[in-house]
């Protein structure tokens, strides 16, 4: 079986894969990075594994998933199954990079818009042809709060929450309608500009706003919250044929 590792900013993730299927998946803390190792490890044969991560990768991460009989660390090197037109292709992140990887491997040969909505939200697209173009990048969710409450003096600092009113108000009405409409209308803008040049256009919302963005988007989306972890896996895979 397949164990695929993802580090993010905040959390990470893993899941262990039969072929092409995911059989479980797991979210949890940093901290708990070896007590869970040691727990799928017991649980299930794992015979190949593949680490990707934002932040610099812990040499002692490495050594332990080195047990492993194939075990890779995604980087800027790895052979991956698109091509990749990124202009600067060792400053493209892994996780982009993973991204990019389910697209062809999920649809193969459509124009493929992937809006991974977490800490930051990216918007990355890969073409019919199986080449990564590019995207975008912009602050998430929590970071727009964040900033808010960061650099005033008096706004407060909110947990996001769906914008009931387009007009708020109160300050904390006014700052829900700003922060949640202006992501829903960015996401839909950047949609209608990609639809303009790219037609037939499958678009992908993965990340951890997944659900909370999903049911408040208007346009045709698939959501996949493992999208990432299924470009893992098709990495894995591919290094390994």
């Amino acid at each position: 079986m397949n164990l695929v590792i993802d580090i993010g900013n905040t959390k990470v993730k893993a899941a262990v894969f039969e072929l092409d299927t995911i059989k479980v998946a797991y979210v949890f803390d940093e901290i708990y990075f070896f007590n869970q190792l040691e727990d799928i490890l017991e649980k299930h044969e794992i015979t190949h594994c593949i680490l990707s991560s934002v932040k610099e990768t812990r040499e002692d991460y490495i050594q332990k998933l080195k047990k492993i009989p194939f075990f890779i660390v995604l980087d800027s090197s790895t052979k991956v199954p698109f091509k990749n037109l990124y202009s600067s292709p060792t400053t493209l992140g892994i996780d982009r990079i993973a991204l990019a990887a389910a697209a062809v491997s999920l649809y193969p040969q459509k124009n493929t818009l992937i809006i991974d909505a977490g800490t930051c939200i990216t918007y990355d697209f890969v073409n019919l042809k199986g080449e990564y173009l590019g995207g975008a990048i912009s602050p998430g969710i929590d970071i727009r709060y964040q900033s808010l409450h960061h650099y005033t003096s008096k706004l407060p600092k909110l947990i996001k929450s769906e914008a009931h009113n387009l007009i708020g108000t109160s300050t904390s009405e006014a700052i829900h309608s700003g922060v949640i409409n202006g992501v829903i209308h960015e996401i839909e803008g950047v949609i209608r500009q990609y639809e303009l040049d790219f037609h037939d256009l499958t678009i992908v919302l993965t990340g951890g706003d997944t659900k909370f963005l999903f049911k408040q988007l208007k346009n045709s989306i698939f959501a996949n919250q493992n999208f990432l972890l299924n470009g893992l896996n098709k990495i894995l895979t591919f290094n390994n044929q």
